[in-house]
């Protein structure tokens, strides 16, 4: 049975909290106050989605798993969807910018654009523009 959640919140562990916030600031995102103390960070992507940025340490309590090393292993793909191709190119370039490493080039499908980096902490973060006017109903 599907469930309708109202909100998404992915959770990343991260090695220095105040250098992560200012990474993604300069990306151009902000944080819910209510919700960022020195442990965790609670990143607006939009009305409904979150990233919760937790120090390594908070983070290691909420799983008895070990956290892997995002520099050397691929535990998620982050992937947001932009209004342009243009936006795809100024987010990365904006991550790029402040620190973050272009995990793959630029790839256009034509009806899809994708770029990505990684950001300091090692997380892949992947911009998509889709024309959806562009894919046929088949294709959907």
């Amino acid at each position: 049975m599907a469930t309708r959640a109202e909100k998404i919140f992915v959770n990343l562990p991260v090695k220095d909290l105040n250098r992560t916030m200012d990474f993604f600031s300069k990306v151009g995102f902000e944080f819910n106050p209510h919700f960022t103390d020195e442990k965790a960070a609670c990143m607006v992507i939009s009305d409904h989605i979150f990233a919760m940025l937790l120090v390594e340490e908070f983070f290691q309590t909420f799983t008895k798993k070990e956290i892997c090393d995002a520099t050397k292993s691929t535990e998620v793909l982050v992937a947001l969807s932009a209004e342009s191709k243009e936006q795809v190119d100024e987010i990365v370039n904006k991550a790029l910018a402040a620190g973050a490493t272009p995990s793959k080039d630029p790839v256009d499908h034509g009806f899809m654009y994708e770029w990505g980096f990684q950001d300091i902490d090692g997380h892949l973060w992947e911009l998509i523009y889709m024309d959806e006017s562009a894919v046929s109903q088949e294709q959907q």
